[in-house]
């Protein structure tokens, strides 16, 4: 049984450090916003 405890602190740990850096970088490092523009190949667009 405490082998069990021991694999359900290290899960629970593990996921709460991924977490915990995954809100760090998604809060710390915003992308620089930039305008693209792709040619369709096969769309017309009608102007009227």
């Amino acid at each position: 049984m405490p082998s069990l405890f021991r694999f359900l602190f290290v899960i629970v740990a593990s996921a709460g450090l991924f977490t915990a850096g995954m809100w760090f970088l998604a809060t710390k490092y915003e992308p620089v916003q930039r305008e693209e523009v792709k040619v369709v190949p096969g769309v017309k667009i009608r102007k009227e």
